[in-house]
C-alpha cells in the first residue's frame, strides 16, 4: 500500500483519539450498514425498521471495531477515511452473502470508485487501477471456469479489494482463498460427492483477506521478498 503503518506499534495520543472516534463513528453507522444490507428503507424512523437481532448487533460491532483500529493505525488521516470506508463496505458484502448469497452491485459500484478515486488522490499511482483490473480479471478467469460456484458479484468485489489494498491484494486473495478451501474441504470429507451441491459463498472470505491485507498485507509482502532472496 505504500504506506507501511505496522498495526502493533507504539500509537501516540493523536492515533488513540483517532481510534476512539472511528468507534463512536462505527457504533454509529452500524444500523444504517445493517439497513444497506437488508435493503430496509434508510429514510424510516430507526426504531421502526432496524431490527434488534444478533445480526444488527454483529454489524455495529464489525464497523466500530474495524473503524476503531483504522483511526488507531492511520490515524486522522485521509488513509484513514479510505480504510474505514472499505472495511464498512466488506462488512455489508459479508452479512448480505452470508444471508442472500448476494453481493449488490449498489454497494460496490460505487463505493469501489470512491476508493479508487480517494487513493489516487493520497497517493497518485496507477497501482490502484492496476491492482483493480489485475483482481478483478483474475476473479473473471475463474468465474469462466467454475460459474457455477461463483459469479460477477465476487468479480467487482476483487476489484474492490484491488483500488483499497493495490499490491497488497494479492495477499487478501490467497488468504481469501485459503480460509474458503477449508470449510470447502471439510464439506467434501463430510459429505463426499454431495458437497459440491452446498454452495459456499466467497465474499466473506474475500472480506476477511481484505481486512488481513489492509493491516498486513506490507509486511506479508515484505516476508515473502526476503523468503524470496
Amino acid at each position: 500500500m505504500g504506506r507501511k503503518r505496522p498495526f502493533l506499534r507504539e500509537s501516540s495520543p493523536v492515533d488513540v483519539a483517532a481510534g476512539l472516534v472511528g468507534l463512536l463513528a462505527g457504533l454509529a453507522v452500524g444500523p444504517l450498514a445493517d439497513r444497506l444490507a437488508t435493503n430496509a428503507p434508510l429514510h424510516e424512523p430507526f426504531l421502526k425498521s432496524v431490527s434488534r437481532s444478533s445480526r444488527l448487533f454483529l454489524v455495529t460491532l464489525g464497523t466500530a471495531l474495524l473503524a476503531g483500529a483504522c483511526g488507531l493505525v492511520y490515524g486522522f488521516t485521509l488513509e484513514a477515511l479510505i480504510a474505514v470506508l472499505f472495511c464498512w463496505v466488506l462488512v455489508i458484502v459479508t452479512r448480505t452473502d452470508l444471508e442472500h448469497r448476494l453481493i449488490p452491485d449498489k454497494i460496490v459500484l460505487p463505493a469501489g470508485g470512491a476508493i479508487l478515486a480517494l487513493r489516487t488522490i493520497d497517493d497518485p499511482s496507477f497501482e490502484w487501477v492496476l491492482s483493480a483490473l489485475g483482481a478483478g480479471l483474475v476473479l473473471f478467469v475463474i468465474v469462466l471456469a467454475y460459474p457455477k460456484g461463483l459469479g460477477m458479484g465476487d468479480v467487482k468485489l476483487s476489484a474492490l479489494l484491488g483500488a483499497g489494498l493495490g499490491v497488497a491484494v494479492i495477499p487478501a486473495m490467497f488468504v481469501g482463498f485459503f480460509a474458503a478451501f477449508l470449510p470447502a474441504a471439510l464439506l467434501l470429507v463430510r459429505h463426499g460427492k454431495e458437497a459440491r451441491k452446498q454452495a459456499i459463498p466467497l465474499g466473506p472470505f474475500l472480506a476477511l483477506g481484505g481486512v488481513v491485507a489492509l493491516f498486513w498485507g506490507d509486511a506479508i509482502l515484505d516476508w515473502y521478498k526476503q523468503l524470496s532472496l
